[in-house]
């Protein structure tokens, strides 16, 4: 088993869920089997009791797992199915270990985070490496493993001096750091800034990890001179720095990695069993990657949810939309709509808002209200419901949207009145007896 670790510094939040997958990619498009494992320090359990402004939209497995969004990117990018056990946690780790204890399993031992929490970590990844994650039920023969926030981090530690002991345990030619980095670009100068990466590669390697790969997050593609320095102060080789800049979608960051050299590094660094041919895989994403910039057609979507502060609430809607947009090349808008700027209260508070909310939804092709939670915002949900319905706009409810938009429509095609036809619980209970047992055809 090779495993390949992807660690990031200065921010969070700066693509190592697109590193890991990018790499995982062109992995397996040389016929690879390809393995994800994503960590995330904090000490909840999973992520399904996050707010969507904490960490983004909840990622639902198949398996009922409520796992991070870059779990989501893995499935996607790498076509694999992942299990819960996939994630792992800070909660997760210190619940088995304690549970651990409570049995007895530790004959009485002191329990420390050196060596039953960083030993846990480092079973946990080998037993997760080894399952099959494709149809064929092939074992992997490369594991990527995402370590998320950013060195320094305090809840990271453990987990850094987990993989620190974990190097020496799998030997050397089995592992290897990919380390993510910013290459700030102030725009008073204009100047790339190598300052942030270097003290993040040296802290990193004071914690015992020395990255192989140093993988440049920039705004524009990367100096040479700029690499030259990377490389001298970090020890590394010029082409050991990679550079990811901005570009004008997330699937061609696996075409820059293949174009640096990421592959062949990789297979000497790792004595990979790869035949350096044209790849067909490979071949098919150049092409999804091209015709995405080449789309001439264009589409609207306003989404009208309670989180649109934060884009990655909505990444599973999101996701589909653009997959959905790029099968029948057209390119995609999303118009971002608060649903409570649509009440008739934010007309009172705020007009120019209530105006530009509905000036969004006007203008747009077709409506998707997603799912959400509690009261707030939903009155502005079914406004936007109705205007769909009235316009013979394309429409989409999701999970609360569909809900709403049957009440709309028994409030305005039906003409019930709100709460005037709620019932007993045990009233829906029988009606969904009869309608389930087929005893009531008018009912049903």
């Amino acid at each position: 088993m090779k495993y390949i670790l992807v660690t990031g510094g200065v921010i969070s939040g700066i693509g190592k869920g697109i590193i890991a997958s990018s790499v995982g990619t062109i992995l397996k498009s040389c016929g690879l089997h390809v393995t994800a494992i994503k960590i995330d320090p904090y000490i909840n359990i999973d992520a399904g009791t996050f707010s969507p402004y904490e960490h983004g939209e909840v990622f639902v497995l198949d398996d009922g797992g409520e796992v991070d969004l870059d779990l989501g990117n893995y499935e996607r990018f790498l076509d694999i199915r992942l299990i819960r056990d996939n994630n792992i946690t800070t909660g997760k780790i210190y619940q088995s270990v304690i549970n651990k204890e409570r049995k007895g399993d530790y004959l009485g031992k002191t329990v420390q985070v050196v060596p039953h929490i960083t030993d846990a970590i480092q079973e946990w990844v080998m037993k997760q490496a080894t399952i099959s994650v494709d149809e064929d039920g092939v074992e992997p023969q490369v594991c990527v493993i995402e370590l998320g926030g950013t060195v320094g981090d305090i809840e990271s530690m453990p987990f850094i001096e987990a993989f620190r002991q974990f190097q020496f345990k799998v030997k050397r030619e089995n592992f290897c750091n990919i380390h993510v980095s910013l290459i700030p670009q102030p725009n008073t100068t204009g100047e790339q800034k190598t300052k942030p990466t270097q003290n993040s590669v040296r802290e990193l390697r004071g914690l015992g990890l020395s990255p192989d790969l140093i993988v440049c997050r920039c705004t524009t593609p990367l100096e040479t001179s700029v690499k030259e320095k990377i490389s001298m102060f970090c020890h590394v080789e010029p082409t050991q720095v990679i550079c990811v800049h901005d570009v004008s979608s997330i699937y061609r960051v696996p075409l820059l990695l293949e174009d640096q050299g990421v592959v062949s590094y990789l297979c000497e660094r790792l004595n990979l069993p790869i035949e350096m041919r044209p790849r067909k895989m490979f071949t098919k994403w150049k092409e999804m990657a091209d015709r995405s910039d080449r789309l001439l057609e264009h589409v609207s979507i306003a989404l009208v949810g309670k989180y649109t502060k934060l884009a990655d609430s909505y990444t599973s809607v999101i996701k589909a939309l653009e997959h959905s947009a790029l099968a029948i090349n057209h390119k995609l808008e999303v118009k971002y709509i608060d649903s409570a700027d649509l009440e008739t209260t934010t007309l009172q508070d705020d007009p120019v808002k209530y105006h530009e909310a509905w000036q969004k939804l006007c203008s747009a092709h077709g409506v998707l209200v997603p799912g959400g939670f509690g009261g707030r915002g939903t009155e502005g949900k079914m406004q936007a419901i109705s205007w769909a319905r009235k316009q013979n706009k394309p429409f989409l409810g999701v999970c609360l949207g569909m809900q709403l938009a049957v009440c709309e429509f028994a409030r305005s095609v039906l003409g019930w009145e709100a709460k005037k036809h709620l019932l007993p619980v045990e009233s829906y209970m029988e009606m969904w007896n009869m309608l389930t047992n087929g005893t009531d055809t008018d009912l049903r």
